[in-house]
């Protein structure tokens, strides 16, 4: 049956807030993406459209960012999660294969490690596991201090500044011009509450042993946010996990190395088809 929910730019009511999300092509089992830190579903546009001949893919703004509503709770990773599963459930999916990147690979790692049942894969981009350390919170907070006194523009250079490589202000500089206007769409509210949700995040690391599903791991080679080795930790403690090194790539390697990104994506969606579906039909 098709559904009115289907297109771009769509919005729905989940968990007390209007979420807007993408929910283009056909599959049996949909990909959601969650974006990262402090970003919208834009950031997904390449992807999307590289696989949307193919696959069902949901790109969802998170509650607060690109066009959905903020609500009245405090932004934490767990309200984050709950409201990708109340999305599920408005849209009837009992299983989905989860895609995150940064805070959005928080927020899976989290959904999955709650609701293992309603997942058939899992899609980890330049992430980690981990909760923040004091030195780690004690940043964040002081980000906040000058964000609530001097705004946001001086915290979006320094975030633009560590999520790319140095070439790309050159060689991508319309996509960096584009993430820097996403990042200063937002509020100061906004980035401190996202700020505050991202330091008191809880550690996942203990529950990696625990993912049965088919699991990709990508990083950037030159992510400083989050390094390497912290994709090699998920990729060692994730039994069924793949881990894929993207050269000439930092913290969103999405949009610096977009078609390798994307192959590796392809790759592993086809290859794990056969699985993806049992999975679909054991859930009914």
């Amino acid at each position: 049956m098709e559904r009115s929910t289907k297109g771009f730019s769509k919005t729905i009511k989940v968990n007390n807030i209007t979420m807007s999300y993408d929910d283009v092509g056909e599959g049996k089992v949909p990909i959601i993406f969650l974006h990262g830190f402090p970003f919208d579903k834009s950031m997904w546009k390449n992807q999307v459209n590289y696989l949307k001949l193919a696959y069902r893919l949901i790109s969802v703004d998170l509650r607060s960012f690109g066009k959905s509503s903020a609500g009245h709770k405090k932004l934490n990773i767990d309200l984050f999660s709950d409201d990708v599963i109340q999305l599920m459930d408005v849209l009837e999916i009992d299983k989905a294969i989860l895609c995150g990147l940064s805070m959005g690979g928080y927020i899976a790692l989290n959904t999955i490690s709650r609701y293992p049942e309603r997942f058939a894969g899992l899609i980890l981009c330049d992430t980690n596991c981990i909760a923040d350390s004091k030195k780690m919170k004690e940043h964040r907070y002081k980000t906040i201090y000058q964000i609530e006194a001097e705004g946001i523009n001086d915290f979006a250079e320094e975030f633009i500044e560590n999520a790319f490589r140095r070439d790309s202000f050159v060689l991508k500089r319309e996509v960096v011009k584009k993430i820097e206007a996403t990042i200063l769409s937002n509020t100061k509210q906004v980035i401190t509450e996202g700020l505050k949700a991202l330091s008191k995040r809880r550690e996942t690391c203990s529950a990696l042993s625990s993912i049965k599903v088919p699991t990709l791991i990508i990083c950037g080679r030159n992510d400083k946010i989050t390094p390497v080795q912290q994709s090699e930790f998920l990729h060692r403690h994730i039994k069924n996990s793949e881990l894929k090194i993207i050269e000439r790539a930092a913290h969103l390697s999405n949009l610096e190395q977009p078609d390798v990104f994307n192959e590796h994506l392809l790759d592993f969606l086809m290859s794990h088809s056969e699985e993806f579906d049992k999975k679909k039909k054991n859930s009914k």
